[in-house]
């Protein structure tokens, strides 16, 4: 008849399954499995922890649980000994689940668990169930310091936005800003000097700027009453066929040469 640890070992085999692989999946120590196999049950833990990972590897080997913890017990170590759980994770595995799973495997096996006449006369010790505490994700004085520290940076932000918008108000730091930043705005150049000529009666007219010869306005006829624009950049000389038949207005002020005294053709300077 085979052993636990043969059972084991074959059917791990059969599976093409290494021991570290079968550790990754079961989640329990590779140095633990190998024991097993090896039909060393002594792990220095807890009878409860032993008889848990027995059956969680007999599960995955798809062997009949019930029937290795039975022959489990029958060498001995069906009693669960009292002794305090190391701190040390030895595996994922609930503790209460094994427990309940213990409890059972005693109940299937009466034969096996049935207590000797020495055991009846020996108080039962009291067997305390542990549950591993699990450890929260993220320590909460540190989450709590952390909110501190992101709500102080909020508010000092808010305190700085509040004092420069009131500093601005006052000052009138955003208008100035605003008004220097608008781009110069571009005058208009200064309107060439003009004179305007008017013909008081039909006469003949042209200008020429008297520093350079250039003509201003050509040798045109002008009827009664009809007016001529002149640019006026410097004194100009005025030669009319006739000029008591021509004003003159500049800058608003209007002068007949007739009544200056000039008639007939001739030329008249106008300007220093």
């Amino acid at each position: 008849m085979q052993t636990i640890g043969e059972r084991l070992e074959d059917a791990r085999k059969q599976k093409g399954i290494s021991i570290r692989e079968a550790a990754e999946s079961t989640k329990i120590r590779g140095e633990y499995l190998q024991k097993f196999e090896n039909n060393q049950f002594d792990l220095s833990l807890s009878e409860i922890y032993v008889r848990g990972f027995l059956r969680t590897y007999s599960n995955f080997l798809k062997l009949p649980p019930d029937r290795i913890l039975n022959d489990y017990a029958s060498l001995g170590h069906g009693e669960l000994r009292p002794r305090q759980p190391s701190r040390e994770v030895y595996g994922r595995m609930d503790v209460s689940v094994a427990s309940a799973d213990a409890r059972g495997d005693r109940g299937a096996s009466p034969a096996a668990e049935t207590p000797s006449d020495n055991q009846r006369s020996q108080p039962k010790q009291s067997r305390s169930r542990t549950n591993l505490p699990s450890a929260p994700l993220v320590d909460p004085a540190f989450a709590l310091k952390a909110v501190k520290v992101i709500g102080g940076i909020v508010v000092f932000l808010l305190v700085v936005w509040v004092v420069r918008a009131v500093y601005q108000s006052v000052t009138g730091t955003d208008t100035a800003s605003k008004t220097a930043a608008l781009p110069p705005v571009a005058t208009a150049p200064a309107a060439e000097p003009t004179i305007t000529l008017i013909a008081l009666d039909t006469v003949r007219l042209k200008v020429v700027l008297v520093s350079d010869g250039r003509v201003l306005f050509p040798d045109t006829n002008l009827s009664r009453g009809q007016t001529q624009v002149v640019p006026k950049p410097g004194p100009v000389f005025i030669t009319a066929s006739a000029l008591e038949n021509v004003a003159i207005e500049e800058n608003g002020r209007r002068t007949n040469l007739r009544d200056q005294g000039f008639k007939g053709y001739d030329r008249v300077k106008l300007g220093q």
